[in-house]
Formats: C-alpha cells, structure tokens, sequence
C-alpha cells in the first residue's frame, strides 16, 4: 500500500482529542472557545493537507509514513482513499463553523469538549476501513450526543433504544459476517443486519424518530454536529455496499427514496424550526442513499457528489437556524417575524445554503442531483420521478420558511441582531464553497466519478476483513474524466 509523506490521519485524529484534554485542564471558560476554534482550524489545515498529499501520491488507497497508534490498533486500519478523500475535510470543515459560529453567551450550554471529541471519532471513522475498528468507532460515536442530553437532564429514553439497537446489528451483524463465506447465500442474514444499522444510523423510515429527538432535547450545534457528516451513509458504504446483492440494494434505494418523498412532505407542514431542518435532512440524505444503492457509475457518482454538496449546503442552513435561535430563542414558522432588515446576511445565507441543498443551478449540489436523477432513470424511471418529487417538495419547505422568518410586519429591537466576525467568516466561507463548486464543478466531479468507477469494480472483490484486492496498485489517471452526456 502507497504512504503519505507525513502522517495526517492520525495528527488529524489526536489533535482535536488531544484538544478536549487541553480544554479540561485549563478550566478557564473565557477562553475556552477561542482555544476550540484554534484547535478545529489547525484540524481542518492537516486534514486538507493529506487530501493534498494523497492526491500527490496518486493511489486508490494510502496509510500514514509513521503510525503512532499502531498500539492500540492493527496496522493499516487507518487509510484513506478515493471514498474517504474528500469525506475528511468536508467534516473538519462541519465542526470549525460550527464552534465558530457559537455565540460566547452560548458556549456553556454547548460543550467543547464533547464537540472536539465528537470530531477526532468522526475523522477516525471516515479514516478506517471495514473491520471491528469501524465498528467499535461507529459505536462510540453515539456516546457524546448522549452525555450531553445526561447532562441537560433530558430524557434519553428514545435516543438509548435506538442507538442500541444500532450497536446490537453492528455487533451482531460483523461478526456474523467474519463466520460465513462471502460467496455462499449464508451471507445475506449478517447483511441484513448490517443494512438494518446502517439504515436506522441514517434516519431512514420508519427508523428516523432517534433524529426528531435528538434535534428536540440536544443543543442545536451537538444535533448538526452529529448528523450531517453522515456517518450512515459511510457505514453502508464500507459493510454494505461490497456484500450485498444488486436486488437487495435496489429494495434499500425503494425503501431511501421513501423516505426521501416523506420527509420532504413532513418539513412542509412543520411549525417549529428545528424540526423542519431536521426533516429537510432527513429527506437529501435519503437520497443519497438512493444513489449508493444504485450500483452504477453515474448514480454513485451522482449520489458521492451530493454527500458533499448537502453536507455542506445543511451545516450552513442549520447554522442560519442556530445564529436566529441565539438572538430571538426558539421560534415557530406557524407566524412572520420580519427579521429581514435586521439580518440580512444570514437571510441571504439561509436562502443560498437552502436552495443549495436541493441542488439549485450555480451551486454545488446542481450537477450532483442532475447524474443521482439521471442514475436513477438508467434503474427504473420512476425512481428519478420520485426523486424530482422530494426535491421539489424540499425546495418549497426552504422558501415557505424563508418567507415565514424573514418577511412580514418588522419588529425592531434596540440590540443589534446583524452576524457577528465570527459568523460573517463562517458565512463567507460557507459562500464561497457552495458557489465555487457549483461554477466550477469539474475537479470534484471528476474524482467523484473515478471512485464511483473503482467502487464498482471492487464490489466483489472485498473480502469481509476490509482488504480491497489490487486496491493498493491501482494508479489515478492523470487526465481529467469526462463525465458521459
């Protein structure tokens, strides 16, 4: 297997753990939250330094020069690759407007210790490939969401029963899957338990009532935190995808796409925000799920493309939400606030990154929802029917509660409510990355396509201990792909 030339996965997993020990030690809140944002900005820079050097190295797959946590796990757990390439910034860059954009005044009721440990188990599980790591990660994952709601003293009755019952089919499941032989039907019943975790992680129905809770006890930040990297869909993805037969993914991408029109219907007749956000990423995320399932270059590449540009487009919406909820509390879209003359950066923000999630032309989830329909058609064409039908459903829950915030009889107040530095940076980089990858979608597409390309191709070909064969000697092509008409 290819190396890096310095060893980025695990600085960019200890850093932000080493972070969370710092800030426990130090005991001072003043500067908690400055230390925080230092700490997930020097997390982002390594992490978008071994996605350039792992694009310099130009393999499928490649694991650090030194491994410092060969101690505590087996070597080459932790690789990246073309799945993961991209997957590894994408949530460094999550958590840092998330802490960035965190109000002072709201950082005690937001914990940062929580939220730096929550993102060193995030970057390691997109680092780690199909093995008991995973599992155990994936696992502990859902640990930090939890102490948070002990620690609000709110009920965790719904949110412990479903996450154990994810733990149970992962536990199950795997090691089901390490006793049978991967080419006997003996394999379908540890597959079905691994699909039935990865669906209940994702919120897909009737498993989605974990996510309404979460979003209605926990902070707004640990709620966003720990749903839109999608984390899921990576868990299909790497347990899955490689073991499943074309008919059985076809029923989940049914069974997704579902889910898709429902939620999408679901955030139209919502009166409380959060939950209207929460259903809204219900419903993009199901699609990508759609997409996954699919088994065909364009609708993997469709739906890789879409993993990132709803991850990004719905951290941004969510952080509209959050910023409004830090000036006015929790609000309802039963009534019109008029808030439009007060804000109206975060009013042109909460309109570009909702619409953005939908794939509206000019930004970065465009040509990823045109190659998820156009994948979906080439399988069936009701499916890309339907598809267009959640997103429409989607796009016109963004602009009734656009309206429902924003417009309507003024209500002046004599505190200032415009975005602060902090949220402005967080804005403009949010801003450029949405619009930037949509007019210029080449690059990404590009490898998007190459990894849809080589994940079918090792579909079969991975054996259940995670070890893609000839993965290590396949070489990038160094001209451009064109994505077919």
């Amino acid at each position: 297997m290819s190396e890096l030339h310095f060893p980025w996965i695990e600085c960019s997993i200890l850093v932000p753990l080493l972070g969370a020990v710092w800030l426990q030690l130090r005991s001072n809140s003043e500067r908690a939250l400055r230390d925080t944002v230092v700490i997930c900005i020097v997390t982002l820079l390594l992490t978008i330094g071994e996605l350039v050097d792992f694009t310099m190295v130009g393999a499928f797959e490649a694991h650090d020069h030194w491994q410092f946590l060969s101690w505590i796990f087996p070597p080459d757990v932790f690789v990246i690759d073309e799945l993961s390439a991209f997957q590894l910034p994408l949530a460094a860059l999550i958590f840092m407007v998330i802490v960035l954009s965190t109000l002072r005044t709201k950082a005690p009721r937001f914990s940062l210790e929580l939220a730096l440990i929550s993102e060193s188990l995030v970057l390691a599980t997109f680092s780690c490939r199909a093995s008991w790591a995973l599992v155990a990660l994936l696992i502990a994952s859902t640990i930090p969401p939890f102490l948070e709601l002990r620690r609000r003293q709110r009920c965790t009755r719904i949110y412990c029963l479903h996450m154990g019952l994810f733990a149970g089919l992962l536990v199950v499941g795997y090691g089901w899957l390490t006793l049978v032989d991967s080419g006997t039907t003996a394999i379908l019943i540890p597959g079905a338990l691994l699909t039935a975790a990865g669906l209940l992680r994702s919120g897909i129905f009737p498993l989605h009532l974990w996510m309404t809770d979460l979003f209605e006890k926990a902070t707004f930040g640990t709620a966003i935190l720990h749903t839109t990297p999608l984390v899921g869909a990576y868990a299909v993805m790497r347990l899955v995808l490689p073991i499943a037969p074309s008919w059985a993914l076809q029923s989940i991408a049914v069974l997704s796409l579902f889910t898709a029109v429902y939620a999408g219907a679901m955030a139209l007749v919502q009166s409380d925000a959060r939950r209207m956000f929460c259903f809204l990423l219900l419903s993009q995320s199901s699609l990508i799920l759609v997409g996954l399932e699919l088994v065909t270059p364009t609708g993997l590449t469709g739906a890789l493309s879409l993993w990132l540009s709803v991850a990004m487009s719905l951290t941004g919406f969510g952080i509209t939400l959050r910023c409004i909820e830090a000036r006015i509390s929790r609000f309802s879209l039963d009534e019109f606030h008029g808030l439009y003359a007060q804000m109206p950066m975060l009013a042109g923000f909460f309109l570009l990154t909702g619409l953005a999630s939908i794939g509206f032309p000019a930004t970065i989830g465009f040509v990823g929802m045109e190659l998820l329909i156009e994948g979906a058609v080439e399988v069936y064409p009701l499916v890309g029917t339907m598809v267009v039908i959640a997103t429409a459903l989607c796009g016109i829950a963004v602009l009734l509660a656009y309206f429902r915030v924003f417009t309507g009889r003024e209500n002046r107040t004599l505190v200032s409510m415009r975005a602060r530095p902090a949220e402005r940076f967080a804005i403009l980089l949010l801003t450029l990355l949405l619009l930037g990858g949509g007019l210029y979608p080449q690059p990404g597409i590009a490898s998007r396509y190459h990894a849809a390309k080589e994940l079918t191709r090792l579909r079969h070909d991975t054996p259940p201990d995670g070890e893609p064969a000839n993965a290590a000697s396949h070489e990038h092509s160094s001209t451009a792909v064109n994505i077919p008409e």
